[in-house]
């Protein structure tokens, strides 16, 4: 079963804009799907094609690399017999697939590129990670394409509900509410997302399974081992913290302010002994990270805040399945509280790590707010997310509350509009319910999070 990806369209651009002058580099974690995708576009796009898997390739191939990386001809002429395909100018694609097992490799993309004869696409785990690139020259001639797991929309796509989310984008854009029937259709949509996540072969387990929530589970387990398998391969210096930190996502996501305390990790621990933690959980994609930006205004990253960070997981399914053992999961009724909308703990924590998830499947990089108050000795502002429009002339930002419930307050979000409302485009609270627009603040339906 191939899922439609949005990816896709991205690649034929490339294709089209480029016409052999740039390489292009697929990035993401493991299991989103990358090779799959590459291998449909180069099947459909191109007169032939081949994969050099280095995961599992050849010392025939390593050799050719090694041997003829300035005879190109001769490389050319090991990989198509190799690979029993036939080469054509300007008609066929090199699929470079892991190819963070071989840097050698990147670094020829260079002189291929240069070459001329065919195009060049590159899939990667981890690929930006200092071990991987450091002995090497990355190339100009290479364009980095991110890829995420299934965005809402996409695992819509899946189900077969398209025209749902046409609908939806055209109520965000009109400003309008849902027809009843249609929100809780929407909302249900939601809800499987969140419960699934976008990881491929758990939504296809999903779906395979006659929508099979513990389907979805069994895979999306066997994910979260090869990520930890990862992470004990990594360098020793800092290997602990790495899976110190991945252990206790669920609970950090948990708390009321969702931050990562460190001092619940080890004790006397301080953010600049774990900056090598997070720079892999992030390159890694495993995680979104969310920083904490003292005034937020024109260039929100001017005035980013390292030492107090969120860690979201990438596919909020992959943290449900990470949260709870598979006792808790097998009897369906957590599926069944949260679809109800009766998980009353552990729904916060989903919430807003699928948002994390939907709006960095956006482009945007995530941000959060808080202002300590010295007279009441608390927070009494804290928004969850903080994002800009990247306007050069006009420059917005538009903070965002994520509310699981039906009953709660906007205190936090109206002191915020008051404090800084010059620089405020719009105000949005996502919630359960339908949209409704009041007193300043625009109400969204959590699905709508698509549209920001």
């Amino acid at each position: 079963m191939i899922l439609k990806r949005k990816i896709y369209s991205r690649l034929l651009s490339w294709k089209n804009e480029c016409n052999g002058s740039r390489a292009i580099l697929v990035e993401g974690a493991r299991r989103i799907g990358k090779s799959t995708i590459v291998e449909e576009f180069a099947k459909n796009e191109y007169k032939s094609y081949l994969i050099v898997d280095f995961a599992n390739v050849s010392n025939n191939v390593i050799n050719a690399f090694e041997k003829y990386k300035s005879r190109l001809d001769d490389l050319f002429m090991v990989l198509s017999l190799e690979y029993n395909t036939k080469l054509y100018p300007r008609e066929s694609v090199i699929v470079f697939d892991e190819v963070q097992k071989y840097p050698p490799a990147r670094e020829l993309i260079k002189y291929l590129v240069k070459d001329g004869r065919y195009d060049y696409i590159e899939t990667g785990s981890l690929i930006s990670i200092r071990e991987n690139v450091q002995n090497i020259v990355i190339p100009s001639e290479e364009r980095r394409l991110k890829m995420y797991p299934l965005d809402f929309e996409e695992f819509c796509a899946a189900l077969g509900e398209e025209m749902i989310v046409e609908y939806i984008k055209r109520c965000f854009s009109e400003r309008r509410p849902l027809e009843d029937s249609l929100h809780d259709r929407a909302l249900l949509l939601f809800k499987q997302y969140m419960l699934v996540g976008g990881m491929p072969k758990s939504v296809i387990a999903y779906l395979s399974g006659g929508r099979d929530f513990q389907a979805a589970d069994v895979e999306k387990r066997d994910i979260l081992n090869l990520y930890r398998d990862d992470i004990l391969k990594i360098n020793t210096r800092y290997r602990s913290k790495v899976l110190a930190i991945f252990d206790q996502i669920p609970g950090f996501l948990s708390k009321h302010e969702k931050r990562v305390v460190l001092s619940s990790v080890a004790a006397g621990s301080a953010i600049d002994q774990y900056s090598d933690t997070f720079f892999w959980l992030g390159n890694s994609m495993i995680c979104n990270e969310c920083f904490l930006t003292r005034d937020p205004n024109v260039g929100l990253a001017l005035n980013e805040e390292r030492s107090f960070i969120k860690c979201y997981m990438s596919d909020t399914g992959l943290l449900l399945s990470h949260a709870f053992d598979e006792n808790s999961l097998s009897d369906s009724e957590l599926y069944r509280q949260i679809i109800n909308g009766r998980l009353s703990i552990n729904e916060g924590m989903l919430y807003e790590n699928v948002i994390a998830q939907m709006l960095t499947a956006n482009g945007h990089k995530l941000y959060f707010y808080t202002h300590y108050n010295e007279e009441k000795h608390r927070s009494d502002i804290e928004i969850d997310f903080i994002i800009s429009d990247n306007n050069k002339m006009k420059y917005k930002i538009y903070p965002i509350e994520v509310k699981s419930s039906k009953h709660y307050t906007t205190a936090s979000l109206e002191r915020f509009k008051d404090k800084f409302s010059s620089r405020i485009g719009e105000c949005y609270v996502l919630h359960p319910k339908n949209l409704k627009i009041e007193n300043g603040i625009t109400y969204l339906p959590a699905y709508m999070a698509i549209c920001l």
